[in-house]
């Protein structure tokens, strides 16, 4: 019962530890090798680079206004659990651009390659955000719209900011009269967003957990609570005691599998745990069936 607790202490503190490294890799990907080459990439960073460049406002600090605004969105539809994330993410990543801003003085790290400074930004970028997400965090912006999004309907993150990106990327034309920096742009933006991608795992494939346990009611409460993923309690008999036993079913996304190992660890640690990757799970909460 002591350690219990302490796991979600410790789990609490990588979770924030993996934002605070996610808005290092984010900072210094997008000043170095991104903003310093002009570019403007999707997604709020996108906007406030615009600003900088008509108005001359530090990115850092037109990002954190803006996103305390929008933290009062957040709390009303994703919770305070996500809010506290998001909170320290929009501050950890205003430091971190802050940071940055100061060291680089908005010299690239790489002269005369954009082509490969966008690539090893867009790496870069989307890495530290894949961190965040992973971490159930948020840097706010845009990433709040595509959190809700993916709440509520079965695609991935990086398809849900890819709408908002195109209209910010394409808005650049207006300010630089350069259809060069647009493909730059663009091409930034699909590196980051499928990076973004491959870190989270969230290429829509689905998990099954087939549980044995004898606190199989409990695993299930707290499936139902935490997760949000509905149970299926089978009967079952073992085949060498011929004793009774209870299995729980559970389909989950790819990214959840982690959290409910978490739950049925700090439940039963003696639990028998099967998991598979199935694909073409339809239903309430994951794909609609399509004719």
């Amino acid at each position: 019962m002591i350690k219990t607790p302490l796991k979600k202490v410790y789990h609490s503190t990588q979770d924030y530890i993996f934002i605070l490294i996610g808005t290092l890799l984010y900072g210094f990907g997008f000043n170095g090798f991104i903003l310093s080459n002009e570019i403007i990439t999707g997604g709020l960073s996108g906007i406030c680079a615009l600003i900088y460049f008509i108005t001359s406002i530090p990115v850092s600090f037109s990002y954190l206004a803006i996103n305390l605004v929008l933290l009062a969105i957040a709390y009303k539809i994703l919770g305070l659990k996500f809010v506290l994330k998001t909170v320290f993410g929009v501050f950890s990543l205003s430091l971190s651009l802050s940071l940055f801003e100061w060291l680089l003085q908005g010299v690239p790290i790489l002269k005369d390659e954009p082509f490969m400074s966008i690539i090893i930004g867009a790496c870069l970028c989307g890495t530290g955000l894949g961190l965040i997400f992973t971490a159930n965090g948020s840097t706010g912006g845009t990433d709040i719209i595509a959190a809700i999004v993916t709440k509520y309907k079965n695609i991935s993150i990086g398809r849900a900011l890819l709408f908002c990106d195109f209209i910010i990327i394409s808005s650049s034309y207006f300010l630089f009269q350069d259809v060069e920096k647009i493909v730059f742009g663009f091409v930034e933006m699909v590196i980051s967003n499928y990076i973004l991608d491959m870190v989270i795992n969230s290429n829509r494939q689905s998990v099954q957990f087939f549980i044995f346990s004898q606190k199989y009611d409990d695993i299930c409460d707290a499936i139902i609570k935490e997760i949000d993923r509905g149970c299926t309690i089978l009967e079952g008999t073992g085949g060498y005691s011929k004793s009774p036993v209870k299995v729980v079913v559970v389909m989950a996304k790819k990214s959840e599998s982690i959290a409910i190992f978490r739950l049925v660890k700090e439940i039963d640690p003696q639990a028998f745990i099967s998991q598979s990757t199935v694909r073409g799970v339809y239903g309430e909460g994951f794909d609609q069936i399509k004719t």
